[in-house]
C-alpha cells in the first residue's frame, strides 16, 4: 500500500492536471501489452501502421515486461494544470545523465531482473541515451498521437477534471477520493492506494510539496510513482472512455423532450450527461461543429446548459434544470 499523509494545508493545495507526456509514455503499454486497455484498442490498431514506421523495439523497451512499469522520469509531475507536450519533454531532457541508471534500475530490476538490452548498452553514454529516449518520444508523439488521437482524448481528460472539481465543491474531499478509483480510500488525513506493487507499505508525507491528481487512459486503477521520493502524484483511470469510440452508442432521447425542444437540442441534452466539447458532440452526432455550436448557444441562453473553459477547451454540461427534464 501507498499511504499519503496530508495535513489540512496539503489537502487545500491538492490539484488536478492533464499531462500529454504522461499519456504518450503510458500509451506505450498498449504496444508492449496488447489487450490490457481494451477501450483504446480500436484507436491504436488504426495507429499501428504509423507506429511500425518508428523504432518500435526501442520504444517498447521503455515498458517493463512483468508489470508494465514506466520509468518515473518519463512521467514527471505536471508543473501546471495544462502543460504542453514540448514543455514536459524538456523536463525529460533536463534529467541529470548520472541519474538515468538509477531510474532504469528502479523500474526494471526488481521484477524483470534485468535491463532491456538496448537500454543497458546505452548506459555506456547516459547523456546520449537520454537524448535518444526524448527524441523517440517526440517522434512517437508527432507521428502517432498528436494528429488525431490527442485532439479526441484531451477533451475527455478535461471533462473528467471538471467532473471531479464539481464533486469536490459539492460534496467535499472524502467524496472526491471515493469517486476517483476503487483502490483509493481516505481516513483521518491519510489517502491510501491499496495495491501490492511494493514488498512493504510506503508512508509518504506530502509535507507541503503539493499532491497532484492526473487522469489517464492507460491504467486499470490508481497508481503513483515508483520512488516515493518523487513529488507526490496520483494517476487514476479517466471517466468517459467510451467517448473515444469512433461509433459510440448514443443514449435514447426521451420523446417528450424531443417534442419540447426539437430533435437536435434534445439529442444534445441527452449526450451532455457528461461534460463535452463542441467537437466531441459534433463527432458523436455526425454533424458540423458549427451546427452544434448554434444549438448550444440557444440551450445556454435558456439556462439548460452551462459552459466552462478548461485550458484551451470549452466544455458544456447540463444544468440542474436540464437534468430534471432529461430524467
Amino acid at each position: 500500500m501507498h499511504r499519503f499523509r496530508l495535513s489540512l494545508a496539503d489537502l487545500a493545495d491538492a490539484s488536478f492536471a492533464c499531462s500529454p507526456l504522461q499519456e504518450a509514455a503510458l500509451s506505450l503499454r498498449m504496444w508492449k501489452h496488447p489487450g490490457v486497455y481494451v477501450q483504446q484498442t480500436a484507436w491504436f490498431e488504426r495507429l499501428r501502421p504509423r507506429f511500425e514506421e518508428l523504432d518500435t523495439e526501442f520504444l517498447c523497451s521503455l515498458v517493463a515486461t512483468t508489470n508494465r512499469y514506466i520509468p518515473d522520469f518519463l512521467t514527471p509531475r505536471p508543473a501546471t494544470a495544462f502543460p504542453s507536450f514540448a514543455s514536459e519533454l524538456e523536463l525529460v531532457r533536463a534529467l541529470p545523465p548520472e541519474q538515468l541508471a538509477g531510474e532504469l534500475e528502479r523500474t526494471f530490476l526488481p521484477h524483470d531482473q534485468e535491463l532491456p538490452p538496448r537500454l543497458a548498452a546505452g548506459l555506456a553514454d547516459p547523456a546520449r541515451l537520454l537524448g535518444e529516449i526524448a527524441d523517440a518520444l517526440a517522434e512517437y508523439w508527432e507521428h502517432c498521437l498528436a494528429p488525431a488521437w490527442w485532439p479526441r482524448a484531451r477533451p475527455v481528460l478535461h471533462a473528467d477534471i471538471v467532473h471531479r472539481s464539481k464533486i469536490l465543491a459539492e460534496r467535499g474531499s472524502a467524496a472526491l477520493f471515493a469517486d476517483l478509483d476503487h483502490r483509493l480510500s481516505w481516513d483521518d488525513g491519510v489517502l491510501t492506494i491499496d495495491r501490492d506493487w511494493t514488498p512493504e507499505d510506503e508512508e509518504i508525507p506530502v509535507a507541503r510539496r503539493g499532491l497532484v491528481f492526473t487522469p489517464t487512459f492507460f491504467c486499470r486503477g490508481a497508481i503513483t510513482t515508483i520512488s516515493y521520493h518523487s513529488p507526490p502524484i496520483v494517476t487514476y483511470p479517466v471517466r468517459g472512455q467510451g467517448a473515444m469510440a469512433s461509433t459510440p452508442q448514443l443514449p435514447p432521447t426521451p420523446q417528450a423532450l424531443t417534442q419540447l425542444l426539437g430533435a437536435p437540442k434534445a439529442r444534445l441534452l441527452t449526450l451532455l450527461a457528461e461534460p463535452a466539447s463542441t467537437t466531441q458532440l459534433a463527432g458523436h452526432l455526425g454533424v458540423s461543429p458549427g451546427a452544434v455550436s448554434q444549438h448550444l448557444g440557444v440551450l445556454h441562453a435558456t439556462r439548460l446548459v452551462t459552459r466552462v473553459r478548461h485550458g484551451r477547451v470549452v466544455l458544456y454540461a447540463r444544468s440542474p434544470l436540464a437534468d430534471e427534464l432529461c430524467g
